[in-house]
């Protein structure tokens, strides 16, 4: 099986997915952050950097998605198919032109293309995690990256319920593959106990599927 996590910001992602792999005894696809040449610049300067980094982020998303749907089992942080998501938000916003967004919704339908050309196509579970948008703010400042952190830059909060809300919309409209709801606002996974009750949920749905 390919089973893709995702969900807002800060909310556990990469945690939930670490977990899932251990438990899964398959290989974690991580979201490129860590060693990302764009992303600090981009929250310095996002009119600057905004279609840099979704490029970046879209190209290394193809990456991953192409090889974990041609290997056996694997769990992806994050995945190309909620990527236009943070696109069509910089749009609005205003960091991208109409032009740039163009460009890129249509490299973006090139490779959705060469995805659904693949033998497996998608993925077979998405597990989207979500929690209240206070716990999301808390844990974002518990990571402790200084680009992210609201104290540096007051107008984050707004930028963060912003999309704290597109994600919410954006699951209820995915119909790409079989999903699933998690609240990480109840269940903290660096507790053994509540990390066991969300693997057993995902265990209960992965049976159904």
């Amino acid at each position: 099986m390919v089973i893709i996590t995702a969900g807002m910001i800060g909310v556990g992602k990469t945690t939930l997915t670490t977990l899932l792999a251990e438990h899964l005894g398959t290989r974690p696809f991580y979201e490129p952050v860590e060693g990302n040449p764009v992303l600090p610049d981009y929250y310095k300067n996002p009119e600057r950097f905004a279609f840099s980094l979704q490029i970046y982020f879209l190209n290394k998303r193809f990456a991953m998605i192409k090889q974990a749907l041609a290997d056996d089992n694997n769990i992806l942080d994050r995945s190309i198919y909620e990527d236009a998501l943070f696109t069509a938000e910089n749009h609005k916003s205003g960091n991208i032109t109409d032009v740039e967004y163009n460009i890129y919704l249509d490299l973006l339908d090139n490779m959705m293309g060469e995805i659904n050309a693949t033998a497996k196509e998608r993925p077979d579970l998405l597990v989207f995690i979500d929690a209240d948008f206070d716990t999301i703010l808390n844990r974002i400042k518990k990571r402790g990256r200084d680009y992210e952190q609201i104290e540096n830059d007051p107008s984050l909060e707004e930028y963060y319920h912003r999309m704290w809300n597109r994600y919410r919309e954006w699951f209820d409209d995915y119909d790409i593959s079989p999903k699933i709801r998690i609240d990480l606002e109840h269940n903290d996974l660096s507790n053994p106990e509540d990390a066991l009750r969300v693997l057993d949920i995902i265990d209960r749905k992965i049976a159904n599927v």
